[in-house]
């Protein structure tokens, strides 16, 4: 399964976590407001060599918040490509400046040369997995990642990778594995803690996955994806009140797409049926049916042959939000339909 640009971010938020992901955004955000500030101011030198400098604060003061949250190994790799190549773009602004373009040429030939050189086997060994992915070839996808954990053990990422391949076949317990040894490398990744609570709900887990869940809320308190999945847990377990709670924190947040935002009030809606609030359901349906293009979304998703699994855990979800936009089901019976 290939990952949309959503679900790259969303991962790399929650790799990041919230801290470290709002000091990149304030990192970038400043120095890019003071270089813009700037171009008011023309004519002096000074200005380019500010504005350059501002430059290299945002790629460096960048290049620390992500590196910072590196693997050690992954961590050594970068720093080997970056401190050269920032070394000669100082050069050529600061000292050198009839130098510039050997100079930034250099450093940009550098990085390039040095992602290939510091390659390991893992991106190759991936993109392989993933080819006999497309083909429904789990057992032959496994087994690659089986041997890149051999030769790196230490590295989460392959952990989670072996684990979404593992889910995709339906191989639930092993990935379940796979995420508890991510907890064990890396005791404080939400993301492996949110990928073990979504492996226990698959499977029916429903304690553990709350458990879990409430880990993965507990390290990426600001992040929707989180709560998201803890809310969507309490429904399964008729928590209400906590479901409510969190859900409503997950879209105060920010959720950008529909199809998300659509189950999100349909477990707001089955919340509050079940609480007993009437008034607040309605205004969940009316709240959901505005996120109706998230059904040709989901409907999109689900008929890919690898979601099988994903359609186990929302597929009732996905069929009573259509029949709430059809008028098909009352909010009334919500609690009952659960």
């Amino acid at each position: 399964m290939i990952k949309t640009l959503e679900q790259m971010f969303n991962d790399f938020a929650l790799f990041l976590g919230a801290a470290r992901l709002r000091a990149l955004f304030l990192v970038i955000a400043l120095t890019g407001l003071f270089s813009l500030m700037l171009n008011v101011v023309k004519g002096p030198e000074w200005v380019t060599v500010v504005q350059s400098l501002l430059l290299l604060v945002a790629m460096g003061g960048s290049a620390v918040i992500i590196i910072g949250k590196m693997e050690l190994e992954d961590r050594q790799r970068w720093i080997a490509l970056l401190v050269p190549a920032i070394g000669a773009v100082i050069l050529a602004v600061f000292f050198l400046p009839n130098l510039s373009l050997i100079l930034i040429g250099g450093a940009l030939g550098w990085i390039v040369a040095g992602m290939i050189i510091f390659r390991g086997r893992s991106p190759m060994d991936y993109q392989k997995a993933i080819r006999h992915l497309r083909r429904n070839e789990y057992e032959e996808a496994v087994k690659i990642m089986d041997d890149v954990i051999q030769n790196e053990p230490e590295q989460p990422n392959h952990y989670r990778f072996r684990a979404e391949l593992l889910r995709l076949w339906g191989k639930l317990d092993r990935a379940q594995r796979d995420y508890l040894k991510m907890t064990q490398i890396d005791p404080i990744s939400a993301v492996a803690f949110n990928g073990l609570a979504e492996v226990n709900l698959q499977a029916g887990r429903f304690d553990e996955a709350l458990t879990a869940a409430h880990k993965a809320a507990e390290l990426a308190p600001d992040e929707w994806v989180a709560l998201y999945n803890l809310g969507m847990i309490e429904d399964r377990l008729g928590e209400s009140n906590a479901a409510v709670g969190h859900l409503t924190r997950a879209l105060e947040l920010g959720v950008r797409d529909a199809r998300h935002r659509l189950l999100i009030h349909l477990y707001l809606a089955r919340a509050y049926a079940r609480l007993g609030d009437s008034a607040s359901a309605q205004a969940e349906v009316i709240a959901l049916r505005k996120d109706k293009g998230g059904l040709n979304e989901w409907s999109t998703i689900l008929a890919s042959d690898q979601a099988e699994t994903l359609r186990a855990v929302i597929g009732a979800d996905v069929q009573a939000a259509e029949q709430l936009i059809a008028g098909a089901l009352d909010v009334s019976m919500l609690g009952a339909a659960s």
